[in-house]
């Protein structure tokens, strides 16, 4: 069993930040720093380098960051283990699950309620970030399993589909393209409201127009936003165009406060992913979320 002075290290190597972890772990700051110091005066060596506002792991700081993180695989493996020798044995279990902002906020609510419901011992923790951020996280170890868009596969990662979505171009009703049908060529001449760089929102569109002959950069892009709610709002405040997920504006498509603006020849669709670090496949406690996930998506379609 990792003691708790360990966890602690963990959680703020992990986030490299002291007042995070407090956040992360409903402790007080000074409470984690007693934990940091007391692992520091036992092995005899700084664990942190202090740059005034943030920090950083020193050589022996991610010494132990590393192999912790392999001793923290083989508690969760022998609490598996155990678990399916006798069910009865619920320990306190974390999952992180890091999510593109569609699934974060339209597709995993519901989801979660479900599975918190079955696995009450089971506290879990969601990173809702771009695609592009989510993958990172997966490969630094921040997060446990992510969901997300595909832009550019990884070959340490492994990529199961999950689910797929459209995305739409809208604008508001009060906007003069209402009722309008577009073509691929008249984009260069349309205002336009568009997510962030690493926005897989925003990989889709410029994917399907680079194979029309169109570049983003020809485009009159009037703003880029970060975050698919910051970009509904806009749209819905302008009269400007936008492309966002079909999930997303289901509400204001019915309330007619957004209207879809066809644009021939440009079918705007892609598929969420579950991505995992390569070797983990078999970790039980992601695959029972995957699953769970999977089967109670279905059944809601």
């Amino acid at each position: 069993m990792l003691s708790t002075r360990h966890q602690i290290f963990l959680e703020v190597a992990r986030l490299l930040s002291f007042t995070k972890a407090s956040q992360t772990l409903f402790l007080s700051q000074s409470a984690i720093s007693k934990h940091v110091k007391s692992l520091e005066y036992f092995y005899k060596t700084g664990l942190f380098e202090r740059h005034g506002t943030t920090i950083s792991l020193t050589a022996a700081g991610k010494a132990l960051y590393n192999k912790l993180l392999d001793a923290s695989q083989l508690q969760e493996d022998l609490h598996q283990e155990i678990q399916q020798l006798n069910e009865n044995f619920l320990p306190p279990t974390k999952l992180a699950v890091g999510a593109s902002t569609t699934i974060s906020l339209y597709v995993l609510p519901p989801v979660l309620s479900a599975y918190l419901r079955r696995y009450s011992h089971i506290q879990v923790n969601v990173l809702n970030r771009n695609s592009n951020n989510i993958q990172n996280a997966l490969l630094e170890h921040h997060i446990d399993v992510g969901i997300v868009e595909v832009m550019k596969q990884v070959n340490t990662l492994t990529y199961t589909p999950f689910m797929t979505d459209d995305v739409l171009a809208v604008c508001s009703t009060k906007s003069p393209l209402s009722g309008r049908t577009l073509t691929v060529t008249d984009l260069p001449t349309i205002p336009l409201a568009l997510r962030e760089n690493g926005s897989g929102t925003l990989a889709v569109v410029e994917d399907a127009l680079e194979r029309q002959g169109v570049n983003l950069a020809s485009l009159r892009i009037l703003i880029r936003l970060g975050g698919t709610e910051a970009l509904k709002n806009f749209v819905l405040a302008d009269t400007c165009l936008a492309f966002l997920p079909k999930r997303a504006i289901l509400k204001e498509l019915a309330t007619g406060e957004l209207v879809e603006v066809p644009i021939h020849d440009l079918k705007l669709r892609r598929t969420f992913y579950f991505i995992q670090r390569k070797g983990t496949e078999n970790n039980k406690l992601v695959s029972t979320f995957i699953q769970f996930t999977q089967r109670h998506y279905s059944q809601r379609e």
